[in-house]
């Protein structure tokens, strides 16, 4: 028997609503207690004692939406490679997204997906299958076997159906299974070719701007249909007050809808593109300072169900271009925590909320294993230090690509372990 009690602890478990003072107990991979009362039950003989000296202990944290490039593009990420970035960031848990070459469209992918996960990563990796064929919009994949291999979510990843009948189909199919349909909405007629969040500063820069909008009307169809067809809809990644309303309006008509939003887009705005800085071009675009504050504020109040990384890696070939003609996205795997931790320490959001939002929340919604440390639960978790300070260097990150929004920004809280079923995968 195996047994580690991390003491003197502040053990934060929004599953439980605990942020107390206390300690936690692993025994053969699982959680035995945590909280207060695990400090009286005192340590088995020949147990592990970690003295955590007051650094917190969390539920490893869930990423909703991750981008890797194997099969296809493996210089640009592993799943290996994602999953030690993913360990040092105290992520324990990704959902990776289907946009790999081919796409992640049949059984077969999936269960390659699985297999390349257990012999390589140091993570849970759970695939997120393809919605339609090739991702291309038209033929409904099958949504029944792809959810039987072990895909946890539809989702055609970065692309938007263009066609309000293929997603009422594909809505009415996923209703029939109870498995999620996750969607990223940007219309891409008004989209165009706009490169950043449409306003003076996209003028002043001379670039060619994305309205609001363009999110927010593909994400009313969908919400609509998701209210027509009961379906379990959730809308990926938004960006903008326009699309926090909508979301707020169809919950409150009881729609089984969530949201979620990128950590860049609760740390960032428009101005962060400065000098046409091409790590910080996004998709959606990095908006003006008005909407980061309602994405907080949606967070807050529970508009918003989950905080992901939207980690998506690029090389040199795509990201030192010209803005225009550079790939859109950035990794952040290794930052989720501390960027999201910007928004304690500034008091926008509870440290409880925010915990909630990166684990608890992703996990029930995916219906994954993790997300808590109640007792029997699997030994997903991360100690972690909120307050220490730290600059990220680029000859630091572990993920195969380096186009991070948060190059030489100074942070302040710091993973300094992760367990996944027990077992350390990172330490610093």
């Amino acid at each position: 028997m195996s047994v580690t009690v991390f003491d003197n602890a502040r053990v934060v478990d929004p599953s439980r609503g605990i942020d107390a003072r206390g300690a936690v107990i692993v025994e053969d991979g699982t959680i035995r207690a945590a909280g207060p009362e695990a400090r009286g039950q005192g340590a088995p003989e020949g147990a592990e004692i970690v003295d955590c000296a007051g650094a917190a202990v969390i539920p490893g944290l869930v990423d909703a939406r991750v981008f890797i490039g194997e099969p296809g593009a493996e210089h640009r990420e592993t799943i290996a490679s994602a999953s030690r970035a993913a360990a040092a960031g105290g992520v324990t848990s990704l959902v990776m997204m289907p946009d790999t070459q081919p796409a992640i469209d049949d059984v077969a992918l999936v269960e390659f997906v699985l297999r390349t996960a257990r012999e390589t990563a140091v993570v849970n990796v759970f695939p997120a299958a393809a919605l339609t064929k090739g991702l291309k919009g038209a033929e409904l994949t099958e949504f029944g076997l792809l959810a039987g291999a072990g895909a946890v979510a539809l989702t055609d990843g970065r692309a938007t159906l263009s066609s309000a009948l293929v997603m009422r189909r594909a809505m009415t199919y996923a209703g029939d299974f109870d498995i999620l349909v996750a969607q990223e909405t940007q219309d891409p007629d008004l989209a165009a070719s706009g490169v950043m969040n449409e306003g003076l500063t996209a003028s002043w820069l001379g670039l060619p701007g994305i309205p609001r909008e363009a999110e927010a009307i593909p994400l009313e169809r969908d919400l609509m249909l998701a209210r027509l067809t009961g379906a379990r809809y959730h809308a990926a990644k938004i960006s903008t007050a326009l699309s926090a309303g909508a979301v707020a309006r169809a919950k409150a008509d009881g729609a089984a809808v969530s949201a979620g939003v990128s950590i860049n887009h609760l740390s960032l705005n428009e101005n962060d593109v400065g000098e046409y800085r091409t790590f910080f071009r996004l998709s959606p675009p990095l908006r003006a300072e008005a909407d980061r504050l309602a994405m907080v504020k949606a967070l807050k109040d529970g508009t918003l169900d989950v905080i992901v990384s939207s980690h998506d890696p690029q090389d040199v070939d795509t990201k030192r271009l010209p803005f225009a003609d550079a790939a859109a996205g950035a990794i952040g795997l290794e930052t989720l925590f501390a960027a999201a931790l910007r928004l304690h320490h500034n008091g926008e959001v509870p440290l409880m909320r925010l915990v909630e939002a990166m684990a608890t929340a992703p996990a029930r919604l995916f219906g994954l294993p993790g997300g808590t440390l109640r007792p029997g639960a699997p030994a997903d978790l991360a100690v972690v230090d909120l307050d220490e300070p730290w600059l990220l260097r680029e000859a630091d990150i572990r993920s195969l690509s380096k186009n991070t929004c948060f190059e030489g920004a100074r942070l302040q809280g710091r993973v300094l372990q992760t367990l996944v079923a027990g077992r350390t995968v990172f330490r610093l």
